[in-house]
């Protein structure tokens, strides 16, 4: 493991270095960085690290998006997701595959009082309709690792919920 400063990312470019796969979920709220912090996080850190892996050799790009982003949309979240898709797509990994997951269902050690009570209703949603609008993180980076192992022909893949719920099964 590498800890690195974010805000000086190029000077530890010897930490992206000969990996075939990388894997990305980084990620921030605009409650706890600010709109401009969301941004810097959620969009030119993870396309910075992009830029790296590809440089350093990463063949393979995995990244954890969300469900419904688009770069037109008007709002911030999913506008800010959807451009940061198109920047790791345009590195020209030979192959990335982007997640986009709906609500995900974690333990925070943080207090988030409105996140809690979303995620209790959408646990109990989950019985009823188990792949609509949530995932559990650990569903996640299941399908993360096992989309790495399936091989496929397209150079971008994208997972949207239901086929994420699928493939952290296998």
């Amino acid at each position: 493991q590498a800890v690195v400063d974010f805000e000086r990312l190029g000077e530890h470019a010897a930490a992206f270095q000969g990996h075939d796969v990388g894997f990305c979920c980084l990620g921030t709220t605009r409650a706890k960085a600010g709109a401009d912090g969301f941004v810097r996080v959620d969009r030119d850190y993870v396309a910075r690290a992009a830029e790296l892996a590809r440089a350093g050799g990463c063949e393979h790009f995995v990244l954890q998006s969300s469900r419904g982003a688009n770069a037109q949309s008007r709002f911030l979240y999913l506008r800010v997701k959807g451009e940061v898709e198109n920047l790791v797509q345009a590195v020209g990994f030979d192959r990335c595959t982007i997640l986009r997951p709906a609500v995900l269902l974690c333990k925070r050690q943080e207090s988030r009082p409105m996140e809690w009570i979303a995620q209790q209703f959408l646990g109990a949603m989950a019985w009823v309709f188990p792949t609509a609008y949530s995932v559990p993180v650990e569903t996640v980076a299941r399908a993360m690792v096992a989309c790495v192992l399936q091989p496929h022909e397209e150079k971008v893949k994208v997972l949207e919920n239901r086929a994420i719920h699928e493939l952290g099964k296998a």
